[in-house]
C-alpha cells in the first residue's frame, strides 16, 4: 500500500481513470457486438445505424486513447467493409 500522500492521491486517480477506461472500453464492445449482430441477420439498415453508433464510441476512445488510434481506425474498416459486402 502506498505510505506517502502524493502515492495515496496518484493510486486514486489511477483507479478512477481504470473505471473510465474500462466503461468505455465495454461500450465500444457492445455497439460493436450489436452491429456484427445486425449484419449477421443481414439487415442493411440496423447494421448501418449501429455502425455510426460504433464508430462513435471508436472515435471517443481513440481520443482518450483508451484504445490506440490505429486500432479504432482497423476496426472500423473492417466492420465498413463487412457492411459493404452485404449490400451487394
Amino acid at each position: 500500500m502506498a505510505h506517502t500522500k502524493s502515492a495515496l492521491k496518484r493510486h486514486r486517480q489511477s483507479e478512477k481513470r481504470n473505471l473510465r477506461n474500462r466503461i468505455a472500453k465495454s461500450s465500444v464492445k457492445s455497439q460493436i457486438k450489436k452491429t456484427l449482430a445486425a449484419i449477421e441477420a443481414g439487415d442493411l439498415a440496423m447494421a448501418k445505424e449501429a455502425f455510426r453508433l460504433a464508430t462513435q464510441q471508436l472515435d471517443k476512445a481513440a481520443k482518450n486513447r483508451t484504445i490506440h488510434p490505429n486500432e479504432a481506425s482497423r476496426r472500423k474498416s473492417r466492420i465498413a467493409r463487412r457492411i459493404a459486402a452485404l449490400k451487394k
